[in-house]
C-alpha cells in the first residue's frame, strides 16, 4: 500500500480567523499535490502563546466534541478524503491539555492524543498551561495506515518512537512550534532537532513527519524567531523533503508500506529486542532497586 503524506509550515498572527484560514488553504494545497495524510503545525490556531505566562489565555481552550476548528477540519478531510491530525489547545473539566485530534477520511474523529512531556524553559513556559497528557502513546488506525502521534517536546524521547512503533504505527507524525533560545541567543538547534527525530525513524524503521512554524513572534518584550524547516524522512532516517527556515510551504513524499514493513522485519531491531534488561527504563535514576532508608 502507497501512501503520499504532507507536511506545513506557516506564520500566525493574533487574528485567529486567518490562521484557521491559511491552514485551510495549505491543507488543500496537499490534497491537490495528492497528499492523504496532512499534517499541520502545532497550535497552530494562534501564536505560541506560551512564550510567558497570562492567565486569560486559558479561555482559547475548547473541549474537543466543542471545538469549531476540529469540526471545519472534519469537513475539509471528509470532502477531500484526507486525514487530518488536527492540533488544538484542549480543556477538559478543570484540566488543559496540549492536544491532537486525528480525523480520519470520512470525517470521524478516530484517535485523540495529549502531549504527555511538557517543557519548562524560557519562552516555553508549557507547564504554566498544559497537565501531562494521559493517553498514552498509541497507534491510531486510519483509512491509509497506523500513525503514531507526538506533538514537539514528545519528539526528543526515543522511548516514545519505540512505544508507538511497538503497538504498530507505521508512519510518526510530529506536530511543532520550535525556534530561538532567548537565553541563548547563539544556540541554534535546528539540526539537533532534524537529528534525534531522523534517529527515531531510522532505530525503528519507520518514517517521520514533522510540521513547524515559521516567522517572529512576541509578547511583553520577549521575542522568538520559529525556525520552520519542517521535514520528512524515510524509514532509514534519510530526510526525503525539507522545508527552508523561513517561508510557507507544503511539502509531499509518497511511502509505500509493504516495502517499509518487509525492510523493518528482515532488518531484525524489533527481532533482537531484549526487553528483559531494559527494566531500568521505567525509573528516573536508572536505579532498578529500591533505596534502603
Amino acid at each position: 500500500m502507497q501512501v503520499t503524506v504532507a507536511c506545513t509550515q506557516m506564520p500566525c498572527s493574533w487574528d485567529i480567523e486567518a490562521n484557521i484560514a491559511r491552514a485551510e488553504a495549505l491543507v488543500h494545497r496537499a490534497a491537490d499535490a495528492g497528499a492523504q495524510i496532512v499534517l499541520l503545525q502545532e497550535l497552530f490556531e494562534t501564536p505560541y502563546f506560551c512564550i510567558d505566562e497570562q492567565n486569560q489565555h486559558f479561555d482559547l481552550a475548547r473541549p474537543i466534541d466543542d471545538q469549531p476548528t476540529i469540526r471545519r477540519m472534519q469537513k475539509i478531510a471528509r470532502e477531500r478524503e484526507l486525514v487530518l491530525p488536527v492540533p488544538f489547545f484542549e480543556r477538559a473539566g478543570l484540566a488543559y491539555y496540549n492536544s491532537v485530534a486525528i480525523v480520519d477520511a470520512d470525517g470521524s474523529i478516530v484517535g485523540h492524543y495529549r502531549k504527555s512531556h511538557i517543557p519548562d524553559f524560557p519562552a516555553y513556559e508549557e507547564k504554566y498551561y498544559f497537565s501531562p497528557g494521559d493517553t498514552g502513546f498509541q497507534a491510531i488506525e486510519t483509512r491509509y495506515g497506523r500513525i503514531g502521534i507526538g506533538i514537539c517536546w514528545d519528539q526528543w524521547f526515543p522511548e516514545a518512537a519505540r512505544a508507538m512503533v511497538l503497538k504498530g504505527a507505521e508512519i510518526l507524525f510530529y506536530p511543532t512550534a520550535i525556534g530561538s533560545e532567548i537565553e541563548t541567543p547563539d544556540l541554534d538547534s535546528k539540526d539537533h532537532w532534524q537529528t534525534v527525530m531522523r534517529g527515531h525513524a531510522a532505530a525503528n524503521v519507520v518514517p517521520v513527519v514533522a510540521s513547524n512554524r515559521i516567522g517572529k513572534e512576541s509578547s511583553k518584550g520577549v521575542e522568538m524567531e520559529f525556525y520552520g524547516s519542517s521535514f520528512i524522512t524515510d524509514h532509514t532516517g534519510a530526510i526525503a523533503k525539507s522545508a527552508d527556515r523561513t517561508s510557507e510551504c507544503v511539502l509531499t513524499q509518497t511511502i509505500d508500506l509493504e516495502a517499509v514493513r518487509g525492510y523493518r522485519r528482515a532488518w531484525g531491531v524489533f527481532r533482537d529486542r531484549r526487553p528483559d534488561l531494559y527494566g531500568s527504563l521505567l525509573t528516573l535514576d536508572g536505579n532498578q532497586t529500591t533505596p534502603t532508608r
